[in-house]
């Protein structure tokens, strides 16, 4: 059976290098951002188009030309944007609607309508199930025959299939062939979830401003002198509160001089060796935005790259550009933070396979070579 994807919003191509290990040949990836384009081509050796989601909606004969003629099995993957959804991606007088990337699930609800794919799939923050225009997407896929996986089954907690953040997600899947859901998790015990040690405590030591000479990727922020003390006086799952018991009050953000924002525990915080990493932002190479801070306390510094990249569960030899004039580290961060976790979409991936009975293979996005 050939089983066809295309992928719209597909970023630097983390859902579709999953899809890719799962078995799955994936034909276009669809975004309007240029810094993809090296990504998505060089790993995912599929066609990249650069254009914006909402001009197809009105045009989706171009979507359906994007599939090939002789698939068995068309997939439409559709990761809209989260940032709409997202707590922190709107001030507390901006609601999503006001954002500009709201209402993108009426673009692909519109695409799905005259496609329709045999399988459709979407995965967002878990804010995204409580929007309108989530709710009318599922409703036009169930007045289209499809099957929708069931709310439990959506819902992901990333640890349980082996990626090393605390990371939650909205996973829908939809198929015109029958019920379909995710394969049931790698792990139940938190004692078995991935660490952070486990994930990047192989790569070489690395200091703040410093690149590693054989890695490009390997590369931290330069901090400023505040940082460099704020975290050489910071333990692995400490918070600002240790400054105080130190009587360093000179290191306190403002934030946290503040009634209102003494319960932000994270920001300017290293990060526990032996647990999960928290959530992998579009901002995680910035030492205060969040925590974020390397666990060893010999690496005075915030999160290399390529460590992002690893708890993202890319491969080490992913290739993420080609100039580093042309990209540098704010649009790295972003096509990094942004991404579907390679190893959830292999498990998206293995899900559909055993859905319409094909061979499933053995878990292995963000370790194997190609």
């Amino acid at each position: 059976m050939k089983i066809t994807a295309v992928d719209l919003f597909c970023g630097a191509g983390g859902l579709s290098y999953g899809l890719k290990q799962a078995g799955i040949s994936v034909n276009v990836g669809v975004d309007k951002d240029p810094h993809c384009n090296h990504a998505y081509e060089q790993n995912i050796g599929a066609e990249y188009k650069q254009t914006d989601v909402r001009p197809l909606s009105q045009d989706p004969e171009r979507v359906a030309r994007m599939f090939p003629w002789d698939s068995d099995l068309d997939v439409l993957a559709a990761c809209a944007p989260c940032q709409p959804y997202s707590t922190m991606g709107h001030s507390k007088d901006k609601t999503h609607e006001d954002h500009q990337k709201w209402g993108l699930l009426k673009d692909v609800k519109k695409i799905v309508e005259y496609v329709e794919p045999d399988v459709v799939v979407t995965e967002n923050v878990l804010q995204v199930r409580k929007d309108d225009v989530y709710d009318e997407l599922v409703q036009t896929l169930e007045e289209l025959g499809y099957h929708v996986n069931t709310d439990e089954d959506k819902k992901v907690y990333c640890p349980e299939y082996g990626i090393p953040q605390n990371r939650k997600r909205w996973v829908m899947m939809a198929s015109k062939e029958g019920p379909i859901s995710l394969p049931d998790p790698l792990y139940e015990d938190e004692s078995e979830y991935p660490t952070v040690r486990e994930t990047i405590g192989h790569l070489p030591s690395l200091q703040a401003g410093e690149v590693h000479p054989d890695h490009d990727l390997h590369r931290a922020r330069t901090l400023s002198e505040t940082n460099l003390e704020r975290i050489r006086h910071m333990e692995p799952g400490g918070d600002w509160r240790l400054w105080e018991e130190e009587g360093l009050d000179h290191l306190l953000a403002d934030c946290h001089r503040k009634s209102s924002g003494r319960s932000y525990k994270a920001p300017y915080s290293r990060m526990e060796p032996d647990k999960v990493a928290p959530t992998i932002t579009t901002q995680f190479y910035n030492y205060g935005s969040g925590r974020f801070g390397h666990y060893d306390t010999d690496q005075d510094r915030a999160l290399s790259l390529l460590e992002g990249a690893l708890l993202q569960t890319f491969p080490e030899h992913y290739d993420f550009y080609d100039d580093w004039d042309e990209v540098g580290v704010k649009n790295l961060g972003r096509l990094i933070g942004n991404a579907v976790p390679p190893l959830l979409g292999e498990h998206i991936g293995r899900g559909i396979l055993s859905h319409v009975g094909a061979e499933v293979p053995a878990v292995n996005a963000g370790t194997a070579d190609d």
